[in-house]
This record gives C-alpha cells, structure tokens and sequence, in this order.
C-alpha cells in the first residue's frame, strides 16, 4: 500500500473526523514503510493546527478494528497516567475521534484511516548520532512500558500473530532450506550453517519464565520523538506493534537496531559492530525508567536478548531470500542475503562481548 492520496482525497477523509476549521493542505510525511502517512494542516481561529492521517496497512494488519481498539485502550491509558504533568499532551499520541465516535474511520474504498493531533517541536530521527540520543530513546521505551504496567484486563489483542516466536521462525527457515524453491541454498551455505550452530539459543527467552508485559515490539529509534530543544525522549510513536510480549523483546531490538553503526544491509562487514559504548547508553537509559518494575529474572536476561532478536531477524531476512524474497522488499538482487549476513555478524560481535555486556547489567542493578 504505497500508492498515496492526492491532497484534496486526504482532505475529504479528514472531514470524517472531528476537525474543526479550514482544510488547508495535505502532504505525504515521515519515512514509516507501511501504513500511507500525511500531514494535514487546517486554519482554526487565525490559527495553523497540523493533524497526522494514517490509512492503516490491512494487507498487513488483518484485524484493523482489533488493532485501533489496541491503540485507543492504550493512548488513553498513557494520557491518565500522564494527565496534569508538565506537557503532557506532547506525552502521548491523541487519537481525533471519528464522527460517528469511533477512533477510526472507513471510507467509501474500504480503506481504514485514523487521525492523531500533530506532536510540535520534536521530531524522530532515522540513525542515532549520539549516545545521549541512545539513552533517552530507550528511556522513553522504558517509561512507555512502565506506564503499561497497570493498564488494566482484557489482554490487548495480537496484531501479528507468534511475532517474536523465534522456534517458529527456525522452523520457516527450516522449511525454506529444505524446499530451496528460489535455488538460493548452495549459495547462502555460510548463513544457513551460521543459523544452524546457534538453535541452541532460540528457546532461551521462552523457556525462562518471564512474565508477560505490554510491549511495543518496534523499538527503532524513529519511533520515539525526541524534543527539539533539550533532545528528550516525548512521546513514543508507531503503536500498530503494541500487544503482549516480553519486556526484553523491546529492549534486544533496541540493541539490535541503535548499536551498530552500519546500514542494515551493509556489504562491508567490517563496518558491523556492536559498540559497547551505545549498549550502555540504551541500558542505562532503560534501566532509568523501566527498572521500577523489571524482576530480576528480567533484568539478567537483557544482554542476552540484544543477541536473540538480532538472530531472530537474521534468520527471518535468510528465509525470505531462500523462498525468493516474499515478504521484505529488496532494491537489488541477494539484498536480503545482505541482510541476513549484517545481523550474523553483530551477533558475533555480541557474543564476543557478552561478558562485558553482562557485566553492565550487574553494576547498573547495584
């Protein structure tokens, strides 16, 4: 779903919702890849007030009601936990309601749409620069979890089902070895033996009894806006992913995503390195917030999980490229393969420094 809306369609989806004024302009905004994103701005009493319009992706969430059902339970959660702190409404996304009351909207298309108030001076930021960038993102998750902490039953709904059941995702590279329908295997034999000789660790996490948590499982650090002037962590973004999961599920994909310098599909490998120095950030920043409610079994197993979700998406990246490139998209030819092989390779500058990664968690939890 990347064909985009002219202005004057995205104008007349937004009177569907209860905006007041004068429609003014509407663009295609931000860098996100699976919802259809822009940026409406309307005249309110002499004034200019931005909106965000998002036409959800069902292609890839089945269950959009389900899914908005999520996103209002947990925006409204964050806003009463928040409610008479210093800004608060820059704290959490705010739903528009629909006109009929609904947080989300249909239009005579079918397609599904949602609209939240513009969040102003403060933006994301698609590479960090900095380790104090590293610190307050990964503050802000962990506050964003700590915040969910209370929020009360039913359980939120899946939004994609076994997202992080990394057996089941052996097992799809399994299948795609076997099967080898793209002729890729022989090629790709370093990988699939790398895969192989570390399915000793995919069950860790699942086997170590730790309890349930509201999780965002996109933690990438263009999900958190970070303020203008000071460069805190405001307002976490992109709540499609929020459902049930493991605390520590968050906190390995900020590792996995925010430690390495090189791009995610770096040819040079050398460049692929996890850097002690953006570890310590995220978990000192992580620990500030979430360490409130974390157990300790939790807290131990947060080194670890940087290792466990980087393989988990190189094997995911592996299995696309075997069945011939089926769910991520790729610009070249063997792009997934290049994939695969920069998550393998900050898996073994992980391990490589594990020990000390380890080392951080305990004196950080003395």
């Amino acid at each position: 779903m990347t064909t985009f809306h002219s202005p004057l369609a995205v104008g007349a989806v937004t009177r569907q919702f209860q905006i007041s004024g004068e429609f003014l302009s509407a663009e295609p905004y931000g860098s996100g890849h699976i919802n259809d994103t822009y940026c409406a701005v309307f005249q309110q009493a002499g004034v200019r007030v931005r909106y965000i319009l998002q036409r959800i992706n069902t292609g890839i969430f089945k269950e959009p009601a389900a899914l908005m059902e999520n996103i209002q339970r947990v925006t409204s959660h964050l806003a009463a936990q928040v409610a008479g702190k210093p800004d608060c409404e820059r704290r959490v996304l705010t739903l528009i309601p629909a006109r009929d009351g609904l947080a989300w909207s249909v239009d005579l298309e079918g397609y599904y749409w949602r609209t939240y108030r513009f969040i102003e001076n403060a933006r994301t930021y698609d590479a960090v620069e900095t380790v104090d960038q590293a610190f307050q993102a990964a503050k802000a998750f962990g506050r964003f979890q700590q915040l969910l902490v209370s929020l009360p039953a039913p359980r939120l709904h899946d939004t994609i089902m076994d997202f992080h059941n990394t057996p089941k995702r052996f097992d799809a590279l399994q299948q795609a070895i076997v099967a080898d329908v793209a002729n890729r295997a022989a090629l790709a034999k370093p990988e699939i033996d790398f895969a192989l000789a570390h399915r000793p660790i995919m069950s860790v996490l699942l086997e170590a009894n730790l309890p349930e948590r509201v999780t965002h499982n996109d933690t990438k650090l263009n999900n958190v806006m970070l303020d203008d002037a000071t460069g805190e962590g405001v307002c976490v973004i992109d709540l499609d992913t929020v459902m049930p999961g493991l605390a520590v599920y968050d906190f390995g994909d900020m590792v996995r995503t925010t430690t390495s310098p090189a791009k995610e599909d770096e040819q040079d490998l050398s460049k692929v390195t996890m850097q002690i120095s953006m570890f310590e950030a995220l978990l000192r920043g992580y620990l500030a917030s979430a360490g409130n409610f974390m157990t300790k079994s939790e807290r131990q197993c947060l080194a670890f999980s940087g290792k466990l979700i980087t393989f988990e998406i190189g094997i995911r990246f592996l299995t696309d490229h075997l069945v011939g490139d089926k769910y991520f998209k790729v610009h070249r030819q063997g792009q997934n393969l290049d994939r695969c092989r920069t998550q393998f390779k900050l898996v073994d500058s992980i391990e490589q420094q594990e020990e000390q990664m380890n080392r951080l968690v305990e004196s950080i939890e003395s």
